[in-house]
C-alpha cells in the first residue's frame, strides 16, 4: 500500500487558524459509508444525527503546558516540547528539541529564574532525556511558565492567544498529560453533552495521553513499514462495564475522535471483551484493519499522507473519503485541528 495513494490538494486558505466563536456552529460533513451519500450539516446537529440509543465514546485527556523556551548555557535559544514523564520520583521527561546541538550530557537549559533543567543524555535529532528543577511544584510553574503546544500550521506568536488555553481544550478535559488535542471533541458543549443525554445517548470516557507520535509524519512510502509511537490510554472498570454492555446488545459504539479509536480498539480482545486499566499503544490502524470495536467516527479532517487519515480510510474506505475530502474542499469547509467535522456512520 503506498503513501501518495492517501495525497489530496488543499489551499492553504482553509487551514483554520482560530476556532470558531461558538463550538458547536462549526460545519459537520455527514459521511454515510453503505450508501456514499455526503450531507452538510451543523455540528449541533449532531443531536438529530446519531443513531438513537448508541453509546458515546470520548476522550478526556487534558492538554498540558507542555512547551518551554528557553536558554542553553551559552546564550543560545532553545525550545523544549515535553513528551512524557519518565516512570519514577524525580521530574525525569522525555522531551523534543529544537536548537539543542552541540549539548552533551549534564549541560543546563535555563527557562526561568526558577526553573531550569539538565540533559540526562546526548540529544538525538531533537529527542533526549531532561531532569526538571525543582521537583516539587514543576505543575504549578509549568501552567505559569509553559505554554499549550499548537500544531505547527497553527501561526501563533510567542506565547500563542490567551484564547487558546481554553479553546484548545475539550469541555471534558480532566486527566492531564495530553501534547495535543483530541480535536474531534473541540466542537462539544456542555449543554450538547446534556442534551444528547436527555436523548438517551449515553456518554463514556476513556483516557489516551495524545503524544507527538500521533502526529509525526509517515516517512516510508510503504504505508506497512511505518511503525507508530507508544502512546498510554487506560480505560476504567466503568466504562469497560457500559461497552460491554453496549456490544452484548448489539448498540452501535460512536468514537469521538481517532485517539479514542485507537484507545479502543487496543483494548478490545479478539473475543470482543473490554481490557480494564492502564496501557500502552502503538496500534497502527490503516486499510485492511478489522474493527472490532466502533460502528461510527467523529473526526477532524487531517492532513494528506498522515497515519490519522490512514485510520478514517480503513474505517470508510479510501475512495469514499477521498471524495468526501474533495467535497469539502469545494465547499470551503475548514481543516485541521481548529477547522469543521465529520460524521461517518
Amino acid at each position: 500500500m503506498l503513501l501518495s495513494d492517501f495525497d489530496y490538494d488543499l489551499p492553504p486558505d482553509l487551514i483554520a487558524q482560530e476556532p470558531e466563536p461558538e463550538r458547536t456552529r462549526s460545519r459537520l460533513l455527514v459521511v454515510e459509508r453503505q450508501s456514499g451519500r455526503l450531507s452538510h450539516c451543523h455540528f449541533s446537529d449532531l443531536l438529530h444525527l446519531l443513531p438513537p440509543n448508541c453509546l458515546l465514546v470520548l476522550n478526556d485527556t487534558r492538554v498540558f503546558p507542555a512547551r518551554l523556551r528557553g536558554r542553553k548555557e551559552s546564550g543560545g535559544a532553545v525550545e523544549v516540547l515535553l513528551l512524557r514523564r519518565v516512570a519514577g520520583e524525580e521530574e525525569t521527561w522525555e522531551v523534543l528539541s529544537k536548537g539543542a546541538q552541540g549539548m552533551r550530557a549534564g549541560s543546563r537549559l535555563s527557562f526561568a529564574s526558577e526553573l531550569w533543567a539538565e540533559w540526562l543524555n546526548v540529544p538525538h535529532e531533537g529527542h533526549g532525556v531532561l531532569r526538571l528543577f525543582p521537583q516539587d511544584d514543576l505543575p504549578v510553574l509549568l501552567e505559569r511558565l509553559g505554554e499549550i503546544p499548537l500544531p505547527p500550521y497553527i501561526k501563533r506568536p510567542i506565547g500563542g492567544h490567551g484564547q487558546d488555553r481554553d479553546r484548545y481544550q475539550t469541555v471534558y478535559a480532566r486527566h492531564p498529560g495530553a501534547v495535543a488535542a483530541p480535536t474531534a471533541g473541540l466542537h462539544f458543549t456542555e449543554e450538547l453533552l446534556t442534551a444528547l443525554q436527555d436523548r438517551g445517548i449515553e456518554t463514556v470516557f476513556v483516557t489516551l495521553h495524545v503524544g507527538a507520535g500521533t502526529f509525526q509524519p509517515v516517512r516510508v512510502e510503504q504505508v506497512e513499514a511505518h511503525r507508530m509511537e507508544e502512546e498510554e490510554y487506560e480505560l476504567s472498570a466503568a466504562a469497560a462495564e457500559h461497552i460491554s454492555e453496549a456490544i452484548a446488545t448489539s448498540r452501535k459504539i460512536i468514537a469521538v475522535g481517532t485517539t479514542t479509536t485507537r484507545a479502543l480498539e487496543s483494548a478490545c480482545t479478539p473475543e470482543r471483551s473490554v481490557q480494564v486499566g492502564r496501557r500502552r499503544t502503538d496500534l497502527f490502524i490503516y486499510p485492511g484493519y478489522r474493527f472490532r470495536m466502533i460502528d461510527g467516527l467523529i473526526t477532524n479532517f487531517h492532513l494528506p499522507r498522515s497515519t490519522l487519515l490512514l485510520l478514517v480510510s480503513a474505517f470508510a474506505g479510501r475512495n469514499l473519503v477521498l471524495k468526501a475530502y474533495a467535497e469539502a474542499v469545494a465547499q470551503r469547509y475548514r481543516f485541521y485541528s481548529y477547522g469543521d467535522a465529520m460524521l461517518i456512520v
